[in-house]
């Protein structure tokens, strides 16, 4: 047994993605026009509340420069993982090579990690404009905010590298089968084996919900100062203005992370991966499609500035 296990292990250099292999056959045209729907709706609403932010100068502030790099994790992230995921779906080869799965792991974290701090960043963004307007300037300086910027693409690369090399330094027994439709932590974890499995997933669980969990607690604790600034606004009107500038990044807010806590918190009992490829759309597509939609809609100068180049452009075209 022992000498097969070694054989397995040392012979595993792809693995077997599954995805949505289990549903119906029927069901996955339908399941690819659905995200291929998504996924394009993604890229080209991130690409327009970048294109409007470059082009109107009264965006160029850092809560958009924000948004921006924003946009951008946003666009590589569903890039790692949803051209993957498409191409599997109409394939009946799903076999991926060990180093593509390290690499699609290591962008995947990495993105997702910078699209948490991203999300700090633009809530402290926040919490200097309200409590410390006087100071905004100076504290939000354009070199501030590019290091802020590079901190928390820093950070995500940080978190890919460590969570990939933990993974991927353990022994892969088989069978080769991932159970789910791209490389993450728990079905790699469920196919390796050896005396430091047990342990390593729980230090890649706890690094992970500990880097959320702390990206959330920063966030709550900004809004916390904002509520008891914008309570001691005296108008009802300039309450409103102050808290309609948040309105678009709480909710986003709640979105990312409601969502992350169904991957990162569910308990893992023996049926739970058989569920993780469906509930691990929401976070991979749902997330990405709804963020561009709530920040265009709920930001009421990006959304101006959204109709004015559009109806520039089309005055433009039709003249």
């Amino acid at each position: 047994m022992a000498t097969r296990l070694r054989i397995n292990s040392t012979s595993m250099s792809e693995f077997i993605v599954l995805g949505f292999s289990t549903f119906p056959q029927q069901l996955l045209p339908a399941f690819f026009l659905l995200i291929l729907l998504m996924y394009l709706f993604t890229l080209l609403g991130n690409l327009l509340i970048m294109g409007t932010v470059w082009s109107e100068r009264s965006l160029h502030a850092p809560m958009y420069l924000f948004l921006c790099a924003l946009s951008v994790s946003e666009i590589l992230y569903t890039f790692t993982i949803i051209l993957r995921m498409l191409a599997d779906l109409l394939s009946t080869h799903r076999s991926i090579s060990s180093v593509a799965c390290a690499v699609q792991m290591f962008f995947s974290f990495m993105f997702g990690f910078t699209h948490s701090f991203l999300l700090t960043v633009m809530g402290y963004d926040r919490y200097v404009a309200i409590c410390h307007p006087l100071r905004y300037s100076v504290l939000m300086s354009p070199r501030s905010c590019a290091c802020l910027v590079a901190w928390s693409w820093a950070g995500g690369s940080v978190m890919g590298l460590v969570v990939t090399m933990a993974i991927f330094h353990l022994t892969f027994c088989g069978p080769s089968e991932v159970q789910h439709f791209f490389c993450h932590v728990p079905p790699h974890v469920q196919l390796a084996c050896g005396d430091n499995v047990s342990t390593v997933a729980k230090g890649v669980g706890l690094v992970c919900i500990s880097a959320l969990l702390g990206c959330c607690l920063l966030i709550i604790l900004s809004y916390v100062f904002i509520v008891a600034a914008v309570l001691r606004i005296p108008s009802a009107k300039g309450r409103h203005k102050a808290f309609s500038t948040c309105v678009s990044h709480l909710t986003v807010v709640v979105v990312h992370y409601g969502f992350a806590s169904v991957i990162y918190l569910q308990p893992r009992g023996p049926q739970s991966l058989e569920a993780d490829a469906l509930m691990g759309t929401t976070y991979t597509v749902l997330t990405p499609f709804l963020s561009p939609i709530i920040f265009s809609l709920r930001n009421k100068q990006l959304k101006d500035a959204m109709k004015k180049t559009f109806l520039s452009k089309l005055h433009h075209q039709s003249s």
